[in-house]
């Protein structure tokens, strides 16, 4: 029996240890990223949390300090979580050019005014001229709902974001991502840290596809574009949902989190407001391999063409960068007479 307890009181400490070492490496990283802007005070902190973070591991293994250590360490902990949640999202920042302008929609039954839409005209990807233009659309006239992926890293890891097809050939793409500041570049990193807040790229095809097509150079992007299968009322409920939440941040600003809000996570929760939306998967995670996801689940394709297949064909860098004039990009990237290799 004796023993036994034994082994009871080693795994509760090895738990409890282990607890202790991950509230201390967040703590760590969360004033590193997140703390005081004085770098010296800043470094001080991050170091004496993960001083305080050892002192509670090795009084662990003493038993006459480990109460009082615990409780040291717990108070401690409860204030840096206070600091933590009082850090607060804001609209008013220094911000880069291409998330300067908030864009926000004006709903009146089916139609939709979008304003502050992206287009940009590019001449390399950080030299351009800022330009945004305010469109109204009828959402009876909904006739597609296309998957951008994007990638640039191998296959796990891919941008993902939405573009709605209109009747007449107009599309309008949407892309969740962060907003920057002007000091500031991303990374994925300080993404899990309230660093970033979370932005809606409401944008022109030809600036927001293009860009990643025909200008972004380090690292390049393959970018592929698929055409999504389901009813149409659940693609107007989506665009509906997608307009919602871009004016819910511009009263109430929200952080982006690498993992938990960020370009795909956020296509899913707002998926969700289709009864038949797909169900979460490791793969909504790891990015990359969503097309497939929505192939295997019937959202993508038809399953007598392998997935393969119409991958190859979704895949838009040669027929992007062969358009001749930016007035018809849209049709251009889908037009299948030009295959990429």
């Amino acid at each position: 029996m004796r023993k036994v307890m034994n082994g009871y009181a080693f795994a509760a400490a090895l738990l409890l240890g282990l607890l202790i070492a991950t509230a201390g490496g967040w703590g760590v990283l969360a004033i590193t990223f997140a703390g005081p802007p004085n770098t010296t005070l800043r470094t001080c902190l991050a170091g004496g949390f993960a001083i305080a973070t050892l002192a509670a591991l090795i009084a662990l293994g003493v038993g006459r300090w480990r109460g009082p250590a615990l409780v040291a360490y717990l108070i401690l902990f409860a204030g840096l979580l206070a600091w933590w949640w009082r850090i607060e999202p804001s609209n008013q920042r220094d911000w880069q050019p291409d998330v300067a302008v908030l864009p926000y929609a004006t709903i009146e039954g089916d139609r939709v005014t979008v304003h502050n839409i992206r287009n940009f005209d590019y001449r390399s990807e950080t030299d351009y001229t800022p330009a945004w233009y305010d469109k109204t659309f009828d959402l009876s006239k909904l006739e597609g709902v296309d998957l951008i992926a994007s990638y640039w890293m191998g296959p796990a890891i891919a941008h993902t974001f939405l573009s709605f097809a209109f009747e007449g050939g107009d599309h309008l793409a949407i892309s969740i991502e962060t907003r920057k500041e002007k000091s500031e570049s991303y990374s994925t990193l300080k993404g899990f840290f309230r660093q970033y807040e979370l932005f809606y790229v409401v944008a022109d095809e030809r600036d927001v596809i293009r860009l990643r097509t025909n200008f972004r150079q380090d690292p390049p992007e393959q970018v592929y574009l698929y055409r999504l299968q389901g009813p149409l009322e659940n693609g107007r409920k989506l665009f509906l949902e997608y307009l919602h939440d871009m004016n819910a941040l511009k009263d109430k600003p929200q952080f982006y989190n690498t993992l938990t809000t960020n370009c795909t996570t956020q296509i899913w929760v707002s998926a969700r407001v289709n009864t038949e939306h797909i169900p979460f998967s490791w793969k909504i995670l790891a990015s990359g391999y969503v097309p497939q996801y929505l192939y295997e689940t019937g959202r993508l394709g038809e399953h007598e063409v392998p997935f393969e297949e119409i991958q190859r064909r979704a895949l838009i860098n040669t027929r992007a960068n062969a358009v001749a004039s930016p007035l018809d990009f849209s049709a251009r990237i889908r037009d299948l007479s030009l295959l990429d290799d």
